[in-house]
């Protein structure tokens, strides 16, 4: 039975009766500094992104790239954790309710309690979880890895998944399907990768939850031509590779807001 309507499924309903693509943006939580991180976001809904995934600072970041992966270092050097990222999100949620995922590993939710965190964290005002190294079909087979309703637990489809696979994740899929368009870890490319419009068509077949299609996105050129063929385009590094440059600039959530925003308004221009 489908848990209780939560800001992501409200936003994706909003999107489709207006016929518009979603536009998610990628931050690492805690980078340049916790309180950086909150006036990011409110910066990011400003710019009109629709969901934001913050990402939980951890030491060993498998499917992320360096500009991700040197962001979450600077992160916990900062003094970020998984309990300090959730109060920020409880601060943040006095001042805005724009969706946020967690955008997670294993390793951090289980040293924090693995039950504990899915209802710390949903008390704190997140919306969804992303935890990048949990297969589908353990969660089908152990159900108290989703001890939680009230989020929203976001899979990810890789390019080289066969249709049953595919029908697989689909078939317990929430909030969105995050469709990864390339092989490899997370960083902007010159070109927008091959085979997105036949693959998400793959994936629509299998379900009606949004797709949304990430990894390499960088410009606006990019991120209108990859959401004409989904339901939302998702942008991280291009954002964290400018909060990398300026992070120590007293205007660094004014220089985010203006980068993300013609990329947003490229998106949203679509037909």
């Amino acid at each position: 039975m489908s848990a209780p309507t939560n800001r992501i499924d409200a936003h994706f309903a909003n999107l489709r009766a207006s016929g518009k693509r979603a536009f998610v943006a990628y931050v690492a939580a805690g980078d340049p500094s916790l309180e950086a991180t909150i006036d990011i976001v409110l910066g990011l809904e400003r710019a009109g992104v629709d969901i934001v995934e913050l990402g939980v600072p951890f030491s060993d970041p498998l499917a992320d790239g360096v500009v991700n992966q040197m962001a979450a270092d600077r992160a916990i050097k900062a003094g970020a954790s998984t309990p300090k990222v959730l109060e920020m999100i409880r601060q943040l949620r006095t001042q805005s309710q724009i969706p946020l995922v967690l955008f997670t590993y294993l390793n951090p939710v289980y040293t924090y309690g693995y039950e504990r965190f899915h209802v710390d964290a949903a008390a704190a005002g997140a919306d969804g979880v992303l935890v990048l190294d949990l297969p589908p079909d353990e969660v089908a087979q152990n159900p108290e890895l989703k001890p939680t309703p009230e989020l929203r637990h976001i899979q990810l489809i890789a390019p080289t998944s066969p249709p049953e696979r595919i029908a697989s994740i689909a078939k317990c899929a929430e909030g969105f399907i995050y469709y990864v368009s390339r092989l490899g870890v997370t960083g902007a490319q010159v070109e927008v990768a091959t085979g997105i419009a036949e693959q998400v068509a793959v994936i629509r077949a299998a379900t009606d939850v949004p797709v949304c299609v990430g990894f390499g996105v960088s410009n606006p050129e990019q991120a209108a031509q990859v959401a004409s063929m989904a339901d939302g385009v998702v942008v991280g590094s291009a954002i964290v590779k400018l909060i990398e440059k300026n992070g120590s600039a007293p205007d660094l959530a004014a220089q985010v807001e203006a980068f993300v925003k013609p990329l947003v308004a490229a998106v949203k221009a679509l037909p």
